[in-house]
């Protein structure tokens, strides 16, 4: 079997979508091209003194707005034709969401977990050093997050070279984010994926017209879900869906699945899989030696939170699943997406779904410019005005409410609750967005197709606002 480009995928839905607008063939064109590719080859030295030599990648893939934004994700499969495809759904998803950044995306070609914790730093230093030389990092030109293989740590160490290396003191900072909330980042950064990933599932449950389309009931509670990939996102995702009130009937990881039709408690197997170090042998639940498998389970709504190409042609027509929630990027081929939408299955697109993470980024960055954390300036007056009109109540009722209600009465926001508000607002109204451009079709195109519209839209009027095009 041929190998699937990624970044082929990204631009057959372009196409598809790009048919149902009216801009010029050339504008076009200038929004699908990737813009810039920063290929790099660097020394490390090993713990052991030998030298290896290390490729990595950045893309940035529209400057129709800056700074571009996206992940870096350390992964021995990463190459350039990922991170031009991540670097471009990039600049879509910010367009969905209404996030004014232009997508980019980073690679480093490792696997990481051969590597110890001082190899890695010098290796996310060096390659800090490479992007900084290059002039692709920045505050206000390219500004990088975590993905997969990285974390708070690794920006961290991205953000502190950054701040060696140039004169910028002032708004170094803001040169990436995903940072610890001690280094400037933002409260609910780790779990803002994943929490965007709840926020667009049960938008899309709440619509009673489509759910009786697919043959469920409205909301998530009730649910039978199966979740692909354990990390950062697909284990947020599987909290809150929890939490929600929807039932998870497997689980699945790089070393195999567990199915258990009754539900399985999301904490007690993070718990049983850090001690045993598999998710395997979970008591009560049934072992699923090949992972893939998982996704073909009978379920309600199926959530792929691994890596790209993991439903093609030869597995969609055994996916069972009434809604696949793309919680990775990149997880449904075209070929099998059209398969799954002509079973009359709802896909709701990755370029949407989780964008959760980018939105939080783009608060941590506001921060980081403004120099003042969420809630500080607001959360006192709003607990001060809320305590007089409950006050002001309670004298012309001449009744007191008890002080456990009170207090949770008169609490204000703080910079949690602000950045949850935002996220929740900005996945909410994106997905109506997106559900309007569909019904303005006549239902008769997908979600995906929808947001393609969208994106391609808003990316145009920039590149016409500009100039660029009449």
């Amino acid at each position: 079997m041929s190998k699937i480009r990624f970044f082929e995928q990204v631009n057959r839905n372009f196409d598809d979508a790009a048919a149902y607008t009216k801009h010029p063939t050339g504008l076009l064109e200038q929004i699908k091209i990737c813009n810039s590719v920063y290929h790099i080859t660097f020394p490390l030295k090993r713990d052991d003194g030998t030298i290896q030599t290390v490729e990595a990648w950045r893309a940035e893939h529209s400057h129709h707005k800056l700074p571009v934004k996206g992940g870096i994700r350390y992964a021995a499969s990463v190459n350039e034709d990922e991170v031009m495809a991540l670097a471009a759904l990039m600049t879509y998803k910010c367009a969905i969401v209404d996030v004014p950044f232009g997508g980019a995306k980073g690679g480093i070609k490792i696997a990481k977990w051969q590597y110890s914790d001082s190899e890695l730093e010098r290796l996310t230093r060096r390659y800090a050093f490479e992007l900084v030389r290059k002039n692709f990092i920045g505050p206000g030109i390219d500004v990088p997050a975590p993905d997969y293989g990285t974390g708070a740590r690794e920006m961290s160490w991205i953000a502190d070279t950054y701040n060696a290396m140039t004169d910028h003191s002032l708004e170094a900072f803001a040169c990436v984010t995903g940072k610890p909330v001690s280094q400037g980042g933002v409260r609910g950064r780790t779990e803002a994926t994943g929490q965007g990933v709840f926020f667009g599932i049960r938008e899309a449950c709440e619509n009673a017209l489509d759910m009786k389309t697919l043959g469920m009931g409205v909301g998530i509670a009730g649910k039978r879900f199966v979740i692909q990939g354990l990390g950062n996102v697909g284990y947020y995702a599987a909290k809150f869906i929890q939490e929600g009130g929807g039932i998870l009937v497997a689980l699945a990881e790089y070393e195999g699945a567990i199915y258990n039709p009754k539900g399985l408690d999301l904490d007690k197997v993070v718990a049983h899989r850090k001690e045993r170090e598999s998710i395997l042998n979970y008591p009560g639940a049934t072992n699923i030696e090949n992972s893939a498998e998982a996704l073909e389970l009978d379920c309600d709504i199926l959530v792929p939170a691994a890596l790209e190409n993991q439903i093609t042609k030869e597995n969609a027509p055994r996916i069972k699943a009434r809604m696949i929630a793309e919680a990775a990027n990149g997880p449904v081929t075209a070929d099998a997406a059209k398969m799954l939408l002509d079973a009359g299955k709802m896909i709701i697109p990755d370029m949407y779904l989780n964008a959760g993470g980018v939105t939080v980024s783009y608060f941590e960055w506001l921060k980081n410019l403004s120099h003042v954390r969420f809630g500080r300036m607001n959360k006192r007056f709003e607990e001060n005005s809320q305590q007089r009109l409950i006050t002001a109540v309670e004298q012309m009722t001449g009744k007191s409410l008890p002080a456990d209600i009170m207090k949770k009465v008169v609490t204000g926001a703080d910079e949690l609750d602000l950045v949850n508000s935002g996220l929740e607002e900005t996945m909410c109204e994106a997905y109506q967005n997106i559900r309007e451009i569909r019904a303005r079709h006549n239902n008769e195109i997908s979600l995906r197709t929808a947001a393609f519209i969208d994106a391609i839209n808003k990316v145009a009027v920039t590149y016409m606002e500009l100039g660029i095009f009449p």
